[in-house]
């Protein structure tokens, strides 16, 4: 399937579409189930299946003096929707001008121009001048309007509300494996790979130290397995997240990636790493003898972490 991206300017045909709304941070459980409401209502009604995005993120508008610490990035979303059978994004500059439109204006401007005869939207979607707008509110317009209105309850794993944040929460918590279950696929970083100090190569590791990309979330500090491609292929290894407290006393959170039957440059390469498993704290250690035979159980683990995943 390929994903057709436009602004709302170039839907000059008013093709009919049945459209999902929200930000799909991480594009979790209770996202895919939302998009399979949509794709089903939209078979239903010979029509594409489309998400309404903002871009940038509304929140870097509103709040620009606080981090994002998103899920995913522009990409990886663009990625998720294609897998869950989107078919059409309608990317729509948000601005503060933008931010005061009412309601019934998002109503009419945006959806009504898009086509909509469809809108699919979670139960606590809110839209419209300071969020003022409800899906209650929707399914009025919609009846005004004549487009219909799916509304779908809270997604839950284990009665935990699935939801960004608390994936966010998990993450930053270190309950890696709770925010990949609730997910249902593992996080990613992206970032370029920079210059650093070559500690890693001095004790038979020598790492990738990822500069990632600003409005990602990092998770909590630690040593994970991953895997990432580089130049095509697949290679698997365990990432550092942390401040290396046996070398340094500053509290600069570094993101390091020592990939496993690799050895070749990748200074200035943008890297998606691709997160499986969380397997320590980060620690401090008396010195390099004992560091060298963490990093040897720590490659151990990796590698049997990684295997998993094909059984």
């Amino acid at each position: 399937m390929f994903l057709e991206i436009c602004t709302i300017q170039q839907n000059q045909n008013n093709e009919s579409s049945v459209i999902a709304l929200g930000n799909f941070d991480g594009v979790h459980l209770g996202h895919q189930e939302l998009f399979k409401c949509g794709r089903s209502k939209a078979k239903e009604l010979h029509c594409n299946f489309a998400v309404l995005l903002f871009d940038p993120h509304p929140f870097k508008i509103l709040h620009p003096q606080r981090k994002l610490n998103l899920l995913t990035d522009q990409n990886e979303r663009l990625e998720q929707f294609e897998r869950n059978g989107v078919e059409k994004v309608f990317l729509w500059p948000f601005s503060l001008e933008f931010a005061n439109t009412s309601p019934r204006e998002f109503v009419k401007d945006i959806l009504l121009r898009i086509g909509a005869v469809h809108v699919v939207i979670g139960f606590n979607y809110s839209f419209g001048a300071k969020g003022k707008g409800t899906p209650q509110d929707l399914e009025v317009f919609g009846q005004e309007y004549g487009f219909g209105v799916s509304i779908l309850e809270a997604a839950k794993l284990n009665d935990r509300i699935i939801s960004s944040s608390e994936i966010r929460r998990s993450l930053v918590n270190g309950d890696f494996s709770a925010a990949k279950a609730m997910m249902g696929h593992a996080p990613r970083l992206s970032g370029i790979v920079v210059h650093g100090d070559k500690r890693g190569r001095q004790l038979g590791y020598p790492t990738a130290n990822l500069q990632t990309k600003e409005d990602l979330l990092i998770p909590k500090n630690g040593v994970y397995a991953v895997n990432s491609k580089i130049d095509g292929r697949e290679y698997g290894g365990m990432m550092n997240i942390g401040i290396r407290p046996t070398f340094s006393s500053q509290q600069e959170q570094t993101v390091e990636i020592y990939f496993f039957d690799f050895d070749g440059d990748l200074y200035g390469k943008e890297l998606t790493i691709t997160i499986q498993a969380r397997l320590r704290s980060e620690k401090k250690f008396e010195g390099k003898d004992e560091i060298i035979l963490q990093l040897d159980k720590d490659r151990q683990e990796a590698i049997k972490a990684l295997a998993s995943l094909y059984k």
